[in-house]
């Protein structure tokens, strides 16, 4: 059964852009489903290629998103951007402020496939990339119109900036299941608005913001520091193991996320076919591709569902 999950981001999604992100999701659904019924070309397990193919299809979409091209603006005006790729049974890759490719999630799968490691930050991260490009043109004018709202209110929230720039949340994931039974997990996020250089938040960080094994993929979105304080991917993934139902380990994630301040996101789809769409901020954009379901929307009011296709 091959189902393919994605989110593009949990926070306010303001009405006036919903159309460019429902035409983004609907892009980014079909990447990736494309991807996941294509006969194998190569050694890669179609759920991986699924996931990059629609998280790469995000990133390079600034009309609707904020992660890679558009990626959330530092308080001194640059794009530091952070992905985690991660495949049941072959191990996680992930990359923190990266500043020189509009894909990020590409670098993090290369750190997975090519290094001993599991998460570069910085220059480090930064020499593995074939084809850099300059700061600037990861920056939009829609960016700079965030900093800018941002900076209006800064003197008296200095210390804690935003969580969400004004197009909502500035992370998108993916998570599939492929015929072969192989999970795979991809989360990229530009950050936040005006945050501190060299802020990382959870979405490249395996067992918080994105996680995968043998039972369940997981990618979330929202107030990072509130996802990784409460280690939501990792406890999903150990609740579902304990045999708690799937609806009930969503119930329970999103209240340990409020429990720390935070709020937002989160998606899931498990070995045995079950598929997990859970926020509890005021929207969140979502899409799905799977047997007898195909959805691509921004939902405005918050809800968890469990769905089994086919």
């Amino acid at each position: 059964m091959a189902i393919l999950l994605i989110h593009g981001g949990a926070g306010t999604i303001r009405e006036r852009y919903r159309a460019a992100y429902a035409a983004g999701l609907r892009a980014a659904v079909d990447a990736g489903h494309v991807a996941l019924t294509a006969p194998a070309s190569d050694d890669a397990p179609r759920a991986l290629r699924a996931v990059l193919a629609a998280v790469t299809s995000m990133e390079s979409n600034p009309d609707a998103f904020n992660a890679g091209v558009g990626g959330a603006l530092t308080r001194d005006g640059a794009v530091e951007l952070d992905a985690c790729v991660m495949l049941s049974g072959a191990g996680a890759g992930a990359v923190a402020g990266v500043t020189n490719t509009p894909n990020p999630v590409l670098l993090a799968d290369l750190v997975r496939r090519a290094t001993p490691h599991v998460l570069l930050i910085g220059a480090g991260a930064e020499a593995l990339v074939a084809d850099p490009v300059p700061n600037e043109a990861l920056i939009t004018e829609k960016s700079r119109a965030a900093l800018e709202l941002w900076r209006m209110g800064a003197e008296e929230q200095l210390e804690q900036p935003a969580a969400h720039g004004p197009t909502g949340s500035n992370t998108v994931g993916a998570v599939a299941l492929d015929d072969e039974g192989h999970l795979a997990a991809a989360t990229s996020t530009g950050g936040r608005t005006g945050q501190w250089r060299g802020r990382v938040g959870d979405a490249p960080l395996p067992g918080l913001g994105t996680y995968a094994d043998e039972l369940v993929a997981v990618s979330c979105t929202g107030k990072g520091e509130a996802f990784m304080e409460a280690v939501t991917a990792g406890k999903l993934a150990a609740a579902l193991e304990a045999g708690v139902p799937l609806e009930e380990a969503l119930r329970r994630a999103l209240a340990g996320v409020a429990r720390r301040g935070g709020d937002g996101g989160i998606i899931a789809v498990t070995a045995d076919g079950q598929v997990g769409v859970a926020f509890d901020s005021p929207h969140m954009a979502y899409g799905v591709a799977a047997p007898g379901v195909d959805v691509a929307e921004v939902a405005t009011a918050p809800f968890v569902k469990v769905l089994r296709p086919g």
